[in-house]
């Protein structure tokens, strides 16, 4: 079961135009349980496939161990596991592969269960019957089948009715079709119900465990609602809390919700969590208005009932530099160029209204497409910002929740010295994450954080150059050093001034087509190794 996600309350906007947004049927459970749901089956046809081969084998077995047993190699009841395991393996390859909707896969589980049904049916009703058998009331597989799938593959309580009826029914038919085969002759067909009404009997109870389910996910559904969002499938999820896909309910636009866990805050201390709760309100109202093309956009922030802290924001489709150079390696300096450039540009807005990022680093910065537009730059986590000319151990959100503000690998000396800080302290990220971007790891390698520290307070850095995958131009080299300077004052005085540097390299530029083209390659590779 994926994570609770709690109700919001106090802050929040809602456009009021109403469109034709769909909404799932009302006994449809969550998109994602639904996915869940359809691995489940995947598992259930993969055992099936297992179960019909080594049953019949274990069967034959134990049959050739009694003394006078029929030993029948390729009977009929082998041909019915065989082509019954065919079947269940192929559900199994079609769930793995598929890319059609989870209830689309579901219905087509239901098809599955009643066909496993009828193949048990024809099993235990084959072979021929002694005349003295004892015809008595009995659960048989295809109760237990009926029961399984209820619970553990769940769908509406009236379509789980329909095929739990038509799959009991197949241990009559099936014992119908022996009377007529001649293997047995059970007397009155009034036999047939007095021997299967107990598999009747579990099809309510299917019933109710399907309605019980789908009551569960339409509670889901309710409690994934934040304010004018419906939550969806998790997207991620850290130390702090998770990530979630979200879509607006009356203009269906596609948004991430970031929640930050209550227990996260403050290390549960009532009252610093109340300041928290306040000052994160305070500066992410501030966050919310930076107007960048390349900064996130927040649509809205706020505290749910359970205190957790939550930040709206725009969907991007792409991913974050880390994941883009542990995938692909270092990158050519002119596409360097052209990220830092964009990166520049989101925090020239932020500087200028009096913020400083503070945690500047690849997993922080997104690169993708923005409409017709490739590579291009989104910078992430704006919500706990800091106002400049405070020290980095001041009262400020991220301090008062319990977060250690920035990354080691990217924090300049000042912040962990405790200094006044101000925009040039993110632009010694930047050049952290420059030299990242050209050599494929950070600037500093070290044992452990407080080495990393020690060694961002002391150490001089090596050129990129001397360890990048391609001719890094001299004039980016000494630009990357020089936003590594230990003193703000050696640095490039402004987010302006970098970017204006940088443009001013002389070098080939990353244009539209190159980027348009990396990312074509990227998905047509992606789609290969779906398919393969």
């Amino acid at each position: 079961m994926t994570q609770r996600v709690p109700k919001l309350v106090g802050h929040g906007h809602t456009p009021g135009t109403k469109t034709g947004v769909h909404q799932p049927h009302r006994h449809e459970l969550p998109e994602d349980l639904l996915r869940e749901a359809g691995l489940r089956l995947a598992i259930i046809a993969l055992l099936g496939a297992i179960l019909w081969i080594v049953g019949p084998v274990l069967d034959h077995l134990a049959l050739r161990a009694i003394p006078g047993a029929p030993w029948n190699v390729l009977g009929a009841p082998d041909v019915i596991a065989v082509i019954s395991s065919a079947v269940s393996f192929a559900l199994y390859l079609y769930i793995r592969r598929s890319k059609r909707s989870p209830a689309f896969i579901l219905d087509i589980g239901l098809g599955y269960q009643f066909l496993t049904a009828a193949a048990l049916g024809l099993l235990a009703h084959w072979s021929p019957v002694l005349p003295n058998f004892d015809l008595r009331p009995v659960f048989t597989w295809i109760g237990v089948v009926v029961m399984l799938f209820a619970a553990i593959v769940p769908r509406s309580p009236s379509k789980t009715l329909i095929v739990s009826i038509l799959c009991v029914a197949m241990g009559p038919l099936a014992m119908w079709l022996a009377k007529q085969r001649g293997t047995w002759d059970y007397g009155s067909n009034t036999n047939l119900l007095v021997m299967h009404y107990p598999d009747f009997i579990l099809v309510g109870l299917a019933v109710v465990i399907s309605h019980v389910v789908t009551g569960l996910g339409r509670q889901v559904s309710r409690a994934r609602e934040l304010g004018s969002y419906q939550v969806g499938e998790l997207l991620g999820k850290g130390g702090m809390g998770e990530v979630y896909r979200a879509t607006h309910r009356m203009l269906a636009r596609p948004a991430a919700i970031k929640l930050i866990r209550p227990e996260a805050i403050a290390g549960g201390d009532e009252a610093a969590r109340d300041l928290a709760v306040k000052r994160f309100k305070r500066e992410a109202e501030v966050a919310a208005n930076l107007q960048s093309p390349h900064t996130v956009e927040l649509y809205d922030f706020g505290v749910t009932e359970d205190e957790s802290l939550y930040f709206v924001m725009e969907l991007l489709e792409g991913m974050d530099l880390q994941s883009l150079v542990d995938t692909h390696g270092a990158l050519p300096p002119n596409r360097v160029i052209h990220i830092l450039k964009q990166v520049c540009h989101s925090l020239e807005e932020a500087h200028a209204r009096g913020l400083v990022h503070r945690d500047i680093k690849p997993a922080n910065i997104h690169l993708g497409r923005l409409g017709l537009q490739h590579d291009f730059v989104k910078v992430l986590d704006f919500g706990l910002v800091k106002s400049v000319n405070t020290k980095a151990d001041g009262d400020t959100a991220a301090t008062e929740i319990g977060m250690t503000p920035g990354t080691p690998d990217y924090m300049a000396p000042e912040m962990t010295l405790g200094e006044t800080l101000d925009g040039r302290t993110d632009l010694y990220a930047v050049g952290c994450v420059g030299y990242f971007l050209l050599t494929g790891h950070p600037v500093f390698s070290a044992t452990n954080v407080y080495h990393m520290i020690a060694r961002h307070l002391n150490d001089t850095p090596t050129p990129p150059s001397a360890d990048a995958g391609s001719d890094v131009p001299p004039e980016l080299d000494r630009l990357i050093l020089a936003c590594l300077a230990k003193q703000p004052a050696d640095r490039p005085q402004s987010a302006a001034d970098l970017r204006r540097t940088l443009c001013g390299i002389a070098i080939e530029p990353w244009g539209e087509a190159q980027a348009a083209a990396w990312w074509s390659e990227r998905v047509t590779a992606a789609a290969a190794a779906d398919s393969g």
